[in-house]
């Protein structure tokens, strides 16, 4: 059960590239993204009303723009580089990838910026890590030479993984405990907010009238949200943290040959030596994360919802998630 539950986590995450891709040719990114959290956010804000009414109590004004925050850095910040990228014709593998750095670059921030311990072998993983990241790079910029990629379209999933740093960094530092159905239904309507602003400013907000269009919402509402993050917090209770720290490093993999076979993106040689890199780039910080004997942390994903302190909080995130994400929300 824990092998299928994994792999379909693993195939949920990597669907929400493939969603943005899919809606990347029926309409603009602030639409999708709109369209795709205004439901979202009135059903769990149903649930919220219904079902985990309990939850909400005792929650202050201050954990709540906290974690509007924290839903604006891993939620809207992050979805709107990965989706706006995809627009521009970087491929999903590669917007993956790049994207699937965070938790190593979470990791080695933590030790200049907050003088948390960084071992040689988790800056060692980070620079093969952006090895691989860059062999990709290069691969997908090489191969769309010819095509209407600007150079500089590379760098905004670039924003969208630092995005997600600061989300990590932020929700770390949170004093109080909040509960994850809380802090997502906060996320969601903070993206929901964000995107409607966005969208009926650049005169976007309606929804195109092709099914394709909403196709690509109900792939991204129901595969991507509930099933990526509904899996995630399952996988991580059944499994453990070094469980879903591999499987997020899974992702960029899985979504190239994904993109490979659905639209026909570039996977050539370079493309799977540099996924290879950065797989290998995991391997070598979790084993040194094994090797020092420090407790593991939690994964720091697109949607971040448990704390437990500020140092510790980003402790874990040095130790965790460098050693293996959304919303990750994040979770995305």
């Amino acid at each position: 059960m824990n092998l299928l539950l994994s792999a379909a986590f693993v195939l949920c995450w990597s669907s929400g590239f493939i969603g943005a891709k899919l809606g990347a040719g029926s309409a603009d990114a602030v639409t999708v993204l709109m369209w795709r959290f205004l439901p979202l956010a009135a059903v769990l804000g149903l649930v919220a009303v219904t079902l985990t009414r309990n939850a909400w109590r005792g929650l202050t004004a201050r954990a709540v723009l906290r974690q509007a925050a924290i839903g604006a850095l891993s939620q809207s910040g992050y979805l709107l580089t990965v989706y706006y990228a995809i627009q521009l014709g970087v491929s999903s593998g590669t917007t993956a990838l790049i994207d699937g750095t965070q938790p190593l670059v979470a990791g080695a921030l933590a030790g200049p910026l907050l003088g948390q311990y960084v071992s040689r072998r988790q800056w060692l993983g980070l620079g093969l890590g952006v090895a691989g990241v860059a062999l990709v790079t290069v691969a997908d910029a090489t191969a769309a030479a010819t095509g209407t990629v600007e150079p500089w379209a590379y760098a905004v999933p670039f924003l969208g993984m630092f995005s997600l740093v600061a989300a990590t960094f932020l929700e770390g530092r949170s004093p109080a405990r909040t509960a994850p159905s809380v802090a997502m239904t906060i996320h969601c309507a903070t993206s929901a907010v964000v995107f409607t602003v966005l969208a009926a400013a650049a005169g976007a907000a309606a929804p195109p009238a092709e099914a394709s269009f909403w196709t690509a919402i109900a792939w991204l509402v129901v595969l991507a949200t509930f099933g990526g993050y509904g899996l995630y917090w399952l996988v991580l209770r059944r499994s453990g943290v070094t469980e879903v720290n591999t499987l997020m490093f899974l992702m960029a993999p899985v979504t190239a040959v994904w993109g490979a076979a659905m639209f026909g993106e570039p996977f050539g040689v370079q493309t799977a030596a540099g996924l290879t890199v950065g797989l290998l780039a995991v391997t070598v910080v979790r084993r040194g994360t094994r090797g020092a004997g420090r407790p593991e942390g939690r994964v720091a994903g697109p949607a971040p919802a448990e704390r437990a302190g500020a140092r510790a909080g980003v402790q874990r995130a040095a130790r965790g998630t460098a050693g293996g994400d959304h919303g990750r929300g994040r979770a995305s």
